[in-house]
């Protein structure tokens, strides 16, 4: 069995076999990466298990001579049987793994993933990218010194408890650490103060994600970027002008985490798993968004049929305004769910899983809008934005998205106007 010495742990954790006394596991190094050559004896002759599950691929390499293989995830005993265990960490293709399965060198290059921001939704999401396991090291940014240094460390204490292996780095301002990563998520921003205009918060958080920006192209020029920070959809498109990439790998989240609240919201109302509820919001974040309780199903029945409209509106505007009804309670913006929401979005890039979520993306024509950052569904995999989804919207649905276009484009425009991306 080919793969991490973690997912081996959780196997014998899932196979009684493994933890017998008449049974012992042999690991032999392979890598500086994670990867071990595991062999399982037990007895006289060799066990071998197939442990199937969703986050991995198994391929098994059977000697031709040997008997018919056996279903998988029962114990068969035979002379020789090879089971390659692909963990998403050791992405090794296909073709390495036939031509030659000893070559040291075969194995991808460490997974980096970067959070600029460690204030709470930053840290949230480092947390959760850690936990996960999505990659093999998290590097935290700050400029507060020590701050995320303190944070990486907190973080990497509990991997002995919850059982991960994924490294959490702090670092100062210094973004070398950062260097090849994959992902960067962009958290970092000042929230708007008693007294500030929008102006002065664009001019602040733009000035801010630019700096931020030009640092994350230095030193990882391949890298998507995820931007959190507020306002979404203009500091995603001040991201956009700074990194000068092509628009697939410059996108915001926000409407994972407006879907989030109001799949939550009917959850409670439904008193329903939230597990069962697909939907889709889209325009922009905040109070102009667009809902659709056309595309909305719990378990594939139309959310229509299961509560009322008077009900279902209600969520709605709830969900519109589900930020600033956190502010409310905690006096602060929210940091769970938005940190979750980028981690999301983060798995999707490295797992590449082609997820379909609604992001905020730059169209060109989709919609009948260009030049603009909106929220969308969108295909999401290791190429960024893979494809851009044009849902059949109605009339009503469609002047909806324009009137949600207008809102954030005014707010595009106030950012052109100061030409800060240009200096």
């Amino acid at each position: 069995m080919f793969g991490c010495q973690n997912s081996f742990t959780r196997l014998a954790n899932m196979v009684p076999s493994l933890r017998m006394s008449n049974s012992r596991a042999r690991f032999q190094r392979l890598t500086y990466s994670k990867a071990f050559l595991i062999k399982v004896h037990r007895s006289n002759s060799q066990t071998t298990m197939a442990w199937y599950s969703l986050e991995f691929k198994i391929v098994n390499l059977l000697d031709p001579k040997l008997e018919k293989n056996k279903l998988p995830g029962v114990n068969v005993t035979c002379q020789l049987k090879i089971v390659v265990y692909i963990c998403p960490l050791c992405r090794l293709t296909k073709s390495a793994r036939l031509k030659d399965k000893t070559n040291k060198n075969n194995l991808t290059r460490q997974m980096k993933v970067t959070v600029v921001g460690a204030g709470n939704v930053g840290a949230t999401c480092a947390d959760v990218l850690a936990h996960r396991e999505i990659a093999n090291e998290v590097v935290l940014v700050d400029i507060k010194p020590g701050f995320a240094e303190g944070k990486a460390l907190d973080i990497w204490q509990t991997s002995p408890v919850n059982l991960y292996d994924t490294r959490t780095i702090g670092s100062t301002d210094d973004y070398s650490k950062t260097a090849d990563s994959e992902v960067v998520v962009i958290t970092s921003g000042l929230p708007r103060k008693p007294g500030m205009s929008r102006d002065d918060l664009i001019a602040t958080n733009a000035g801010i994600v630019k700096t931020v920006t030009e640092n994350v192209i230095q030193y990882s020029p391949n890298a998507k970027i995820i931007v959190v920070s507020n306002p979404l959809d203009v500091m995603t498109y001040c991201a956009y002008l700074t990194a000068k990439v092509d628009s697939s790998r410059v996108f915001g989240m926000a409407g994972i985490l407006d879907t989030a609240r109001y799949r939550a919201f009917l959850a409670e109302e439904l008193n329903c798993s939230p597990k069962d509820i697909q939907a889709v919001l889209m325009g922009g974040h905040g109070d102009t968004m667009v809902p659709l309780p056309r595309y909305t199903t719990v378990a594939g029945i139309p959310v229509t049929e299961l509560i009322s409209a008077e009900k279902l509106n209600a969520i709605v505007d709830r969900a519109k305004t589900g930020g600033g009804e956190i502010v409310n309670l905690l006096g602060t913006s929210a940091w769970y769910a938005p940190g979750a929401a980028a981690a999301q979005m983060v798995e999707a890039i490295v797992r590449d899983q082609k997820r379909i979520y609604p992001c905020c993306t730059w169209l060109n024509g989709e919609y009948g809008l260009k030049d603009i950052y909106l929220g969308v569904p969108v295909k999401l995999g290791k190429n960024g934005i893979e494809k851009i989804i044009e849902l059949q919207l109605n009339d009503a649905e469609m002047n909806l998205l324009h009137t949600s276009a207008k809102a954030v484009k005014e707010v595009m425009n106030v950012l052109d106007n100061m030409n800060l991306t240009t200096a």
